[in-house]
This record gives C-alpha cells, sequence and structure tokens, in this order.
C-alpha cells in the first residue's frame, strides 16, 4: 500500500504565524556563500547517556576534516519547541539541530529550514536512508530532515506466560486473539493483552493492518480515514479485545504507554504494544524479567507485517546555516557511517542508514531482531501537516478510544466523530 502519511507536528498556536516572522527576518546568516569558522550545533538532551564523551570524538574528527570547530548545545527536550519558536521567529536559530520527527514538518513550513535533497543525492545515500524516517522528514516533496536514529513498536509478550498456556508468538489477528483466550484461561488474574486508551501510537497499527489510513492529503485538503470501513475494522479487533474478550482491564481505559510498562514490568501482562527503546527500562524496573520476554512484528491481519509509528530525530540545517556545505558535512558524519552506528548503539535506537541495520537484521537476540524487522519493513508515519500537532493537543484518537472502551461509544460513532474532528484540525478550522 502506499502510504501518503507522515509523522508531523507538535505545533503551537504560536508557530502558526512563524513563516511571516522567518520571511520577516530573512536568514540572517550570509546564506551559505562564505565560509565559518565553527559550527553551532543543538542536540536533544538525554538520548544518548555518552552523550558529552561521544560529540568530544565528533569535534576532534570534525575539526580535522573542516579546520572549524563545533559548539554543541544540549537542551532540553520539555524546552525545546519553545526554543525553536522563539530563536525561528527571532532569526537567532543554530546552523544545525536534532528536531523530533514530530516537528520537521513544522519548521519547514515556517521556512526556518534548509532543503537537503541536493546534499543526500550528492552523498549518493538516498536509496540507502530508512523511507519511513525519509517520509517523516519530507514537506511539499522536499527533505527537511535527514534520518539520525529512530524506534518502532512492537509486539512484545511474557515468554514464560506464552510457554505456561502452550501458545506461540502470533502472526495473524486471528493467532493474537487465540492466545489471548489462552492466556486469561491460564492466567485468570492478569492482563492477556494491554489495549490502553491514552496511547494514540498503539492504535494506528491496527488501523494499517486492515488496510485503513489516518488521513490523507488531496491537493491542499486533508481528509481523515478513521471512519473507513477498513480503519473501523482495525479499531474494531484491537478495542474488542477489551471489550468483547475481555483480555484487557478496564483500568488501561485511561493508560498510557508509561502504564502498560509499568504493568509488563511487573510481570501482569502477557502482550502488549511496546517501543524498541523499553527492554531496558523494563529490566530495570524490574530485574526477575531479564530472559523472560520477547518481541514480535505487530502481525497483519492475515499474516505480513502491521505497520507501525517510527519515533525518532532527524538532524536539519536551519537557513540561518552562514556555511551550508560546512553544515552538511556535519549532517552526513553523524547520520551515515562510524558515527551514527555509535550513537544507535550508544542510545539503543537503531540508524538512519539502512546499511548500518544488516547486522542487527541478522541479530538472533529475540529483543533486536523483530524490532529491526519491523523498522526497517514495517515502519510508518502519521500525516506531515503542520497542524498534526494540534491534533495530538486535541487527543483526538485517545479520546475516540476512551469513549469506545468504556462503553460510551461504538466504533462507528467513536471513529466518525474523530474523523471529523481530525480532518477539521488538520484543514486549520479546529
Amino acid at each position: 500500500m502506499n502510504r501518503t502519511m507522515r509523522r508531523s507536528v507538535a505545533a503551537t498556536a504560536g508557530a502558526v504565524a512563524l513563516a511571516a516572522s522567518v520571511a520577516a527576518c530573512g536568514s540572517g546568516g550570509g546564506g551559505g556563500d562564505e565560509s565559518a569558522d565553527s559550527l553551532s550545533v543543538w542536540i536533544m538532551q538525554g538520548t544518548n547517556p555518552d552523550a558529552d564523551a561521544f560529540f568530544d570524538e565528533v569535534a576532534t574528527a570534525f575539526e580535522e576534516e573542516t579546520g572549524a570547530t563545533l559548539d554543541v548545545e544540549f537542551v532540553e527536550w520539555g524546552d525545546a519547541h519553545d526554543r525553536f519558536v522563539t530563536s525561528i521567529a527571532g532569526g537567532t536559530t543554530p546552523d544545525v539541530a536534532e528536531t523530533g520527527t514530530t516537528w520537521t514538518p513544522e519548521f519547514a513550513d515556517a521556512g526556518a529550514l534548509a532543503p537537503l535533497d541536493e546534499y543526500v543525492s550528492g552523498a549518493g545515500v538516498s536509496d540507502d536512508l530508512v523511507e519511513g524516517l525519509v517520509e517523516a522528514g519530507t514537506y511539499d516533496e522536499q527533505l527537511y530532515g535527514m534520518p539520525w536514529y529512530a524506534g518502532v513498536r512492537s509486539l512484545v509478550y511474557n515468554t514464560e506466560m506464552f510457554e505456561q498456556a502452550g501458545v506461540e508468538a502470533p502472526t495473524t489477528w486471528d493467532e493474537l486473539e487465540d492466545a489471548a483466550a489462552a492466556l486469561k484461561q491460564e492466567f485468570p488474574d492478569k492482563i492477556a493483552v494491554a489495549v490502553p486508551g491514552d496511547a494514540e501510537f498503539t492504535v494506528y497499527p491496527w488501523v494499517w493492518g486492515a488496510d485503513g489510513e489516518v488521513a490523507t492529503l488531496e491537493g491542499d485538503t486533508w481528509t481523515s480515514h478513521l471512519d473507513s470501513p477498513e480503519s473501523q475494522e482495525g479499531i474494531e479487533f484491537w478495542t474488542g479485545l477489551a471489550t468483547e474478550g475481555g483480555y484487557s482491564s478496564q483500568g488501561a481505559t485511561t493508560w498510557r504507554e508509561t502504564d502498560v510498562l509499568d504493568a509488563f514490568a511487573a510481570g501482569d501482562v502477557g502482550m502488549a504494544v511496546m517501543g524498541s527503546w523499553t527492554p531496558g527500562a523494563i529490566v530495570e524496573a524490574n530485574a526477575d524479567m531479564e530472559g523472560k520476554f520477547a518481541a514480535v512484528p505487530i502481525p497483519g491481519q492475515d499474516g505480513g507485517i502491521a505497520p507501525s509509528v517510527l519515533g525518532g530525530s532527524h538532524l536539519s540545517m536551519f537557513e540561518t546555516a552562514q556555511d551550508k556545505d560546512l553544515a552538511w558535512t556535519f549532517l552526513e558524519m553523524m547520520t551515515t557511517g562510524e558515527f551514527a552506528q555509535q550513537w544507535a548503539e550508544q542510545s539503543g535506537y537503531f540508524p538512519g542508514q539502512v546499511s548500518l541495520l544488516d547486522e542487527t537484521l541478522a541479530s538472533t537476540d529475540p529483543l533486536v531482531a523483530p524490532f529491526a524487522e519491523q523498522f526497517v519493513d514495517g515502519g510508518a508515519s502519521v500525516p506531515a501537516a503542520p497542524t498534526y500537532g494540534a491534533v495530538q493537543a486535541k487527543l483526538t484518537t485517545s479520546t475516540m478510544m476512551q469513549s469506545i472502551l468504556s462503553g460510551e461509544q461504538d466504533v462507528a460513532t467513536a471513529s466518525a466523530a474523530a474523523a471529523e474532528e481530525m480532518t477539521n484540525i488538520l484543514n486549520g478550522a479546529g
């Protein structure tokens, strides 16, 4: 299926006016015709515990190659979006910055980012970038975010519970439901499969797995398809595991992904949609869980892999960069080759370059290979609309889920309301 949805933005009301602000301020940095003796970079804090040592090494290599110094500033994720909005409006952006995949289209729409297509093509890496991250970094048919790293959600399961219940990891929806039934019978006091009500990105795999869509763009108009027969079938299956099968719990109606992780780590959940970045957190929360869980790609309705949202970061070049060639040298150094691999290994995420995943894909580790397979063959993204962040802020999908799981509305009614609200917001009428 040709997927047009791309992961998008965490927009704020003030960001709507960014394009005008940037146009008024100009590029402010010289347009890239002059060389620079330093490069300013913003990196989000906390992803890699060894970031200081890592960037010391990068800075040395960068200076040896270019003669320029590297000025790296670490920024807290929670403060970053507002800092970007302020710096874009004032024309004081760094030369290069890490932009979350939900921000790149927003900043591109504001005119703050420089397109990267010619650089990527010139480097010969166009066909070696993870497709889902490319989609997420593309706005108005141009690439503004160089894929750096990402994670993805797959189906994580308790191997001890599965073994005791006599079931195998599911590869279809029917097998998943059969496994849930067996787990419920064997462990009546536990949750066979966690169906959280406040976890947007655990919903879309079932929409896509039924060949539905979240939203598509035709001309200048976005349309949500959460209420299409295909999407409703996927939502019906996912919520039905709780409402009809009783395989989840009423308490999970308000759960977020962190609540799912806590319950799984406590050994109270048989199956859950969880991120590739969570295995370490599970063991950290409960050392007794080590070696007692594994993962498989989220199954499609009749087999194969259901697409799952990629989450991660790009590296973006700002229009204010004085020397864009120098900025690209840094981007290429960070996102391809040795440093990209090193960052991925240290942070526990996947690199954005497909060829760097070969060793990972060959792994037999039950907590590595399935996520890598999902990442490469089943990664997807939500609509690349600058207004998608407003959809997330409105909790459109979570509201739909909670109304279904609580029994307030059926799937048809709830999905129709969600689709109408999402369509309005995506088109600026929310």
